[in-house]
């Protein structure tokens, strides 16, 4: 086995970019499992570690954050990598390629446009895409992102071209109007048989609007219902450790039970 100098830890921006780009390529020439990569096996393993930064920002843990954009900053230079051996494009092209988008679209520091406020940088960031080739604002919405970022990804694109709403009192008027429609229709109190795909398809309607009104008030609905998915997690592991040390299982607790020990979680 080849036994390669370990690189020395830099000091500077430049000389730490440089050392992660020295270790990946010794790895990808001399480690089995780089060697086998491309960039098909990677993308899922990408995903995941995106997954894990973002957990770790909602949790506020800094020093899992560092790590975590390590390990991204890791992955996109690993594709880089890939693709420098075919002479696609190296990390050089990409670099380059983002600062020059950067420049173009903020003509308001790096050429003579003027603007007064953040949504001014929103209107002439989609209108540059526009011009640069987009055939649609919503072109840059990935069609795999998740439905409830890609709701709010949507909103805020239509947004920038002033396809939106006046007032957030509007838009709380179409979220009640949509709940109605659905409480109207789908009651289920009632005995009627609900048709299922118009109430997914009205559910949907409510979801929209939801996001919609969050995005009025500067609330990530993303984070909000992950924070949320976070609270219920911490306090019905609560209540199943509670009632494990009382010796019961939940199956045979009542909801009454139950409720006890969950009144306890929310409180701590």
């Amino acid at each position: 086995m080849p036994n390669n100098p370990i690189p020395a830890a830099a000091h500077t921006p430049a000389d730490a970019f440089n050392r992660l780009l020295t270790v990946l390529d010794t790895l990808r020439t001399q480690c089995p499992w780089d060697k086998k990569q491309t960039m098909e096996t990677l993308r899922h393993l990408t995903i995941e570690e995106t997954y894990e930064l973002s957990d770790a920002i909602l949790e506020g843990d800094l020093d899992e954050i560092k790590k975590e954009l390590g390990d991204v900053m890791m992955h996109l230079v690993f594709y880089s990598r890939i693709a420098s051996e075919t002479d696609a494009f190296n990390i050089v092209d990409v670099l380059n390629g983002v600062c020059d988008k950067l420049v173009n679209r903020h003509p308001h520091i790096y050429g003579d446009i003027e603007v007064q406020n953040e949504d001014d940088v929103k209107r002439n960031w989609e209108q540059i895409k526009l011009k640069e080739g987009n055939k649609s604002v919503l072109a840059g919405v990935p069609s795999s992102l998740p439905a409830l970022v890609k709701a709010a990804r949507i909103q805020e694109k239509a947004r920038g071209v002033g396809f939106d709403w006046e007032d957030k009192s509007q838009v709380w008027e179409k979220v009640e109007e949509e709940l109605q429609e659905f409480k109207a229709e789908f009651n289920v109190s009632g005995d009627t048989v609900i048709d299922a795909e118009k109430a997914e398809s009205e559910f949907g309607d409510v979801l929209f609007s939801l996001i919609n009104y969050a995005r009025f008030i500067n609330i990530n609905p993303e984070n909000a219902l992950e924070k949320t998915n976070k609270k219920f997690i911490k306090r019905f592991q609560y209540l199943e450790n509670k009632a494990k040390e009382n010796g019961k299982a939940l199956s045979d607790m009542t909801l009454a039970e139950m409720d006890i020990y969950w009144n306890e979680a929310k409180k701590l």
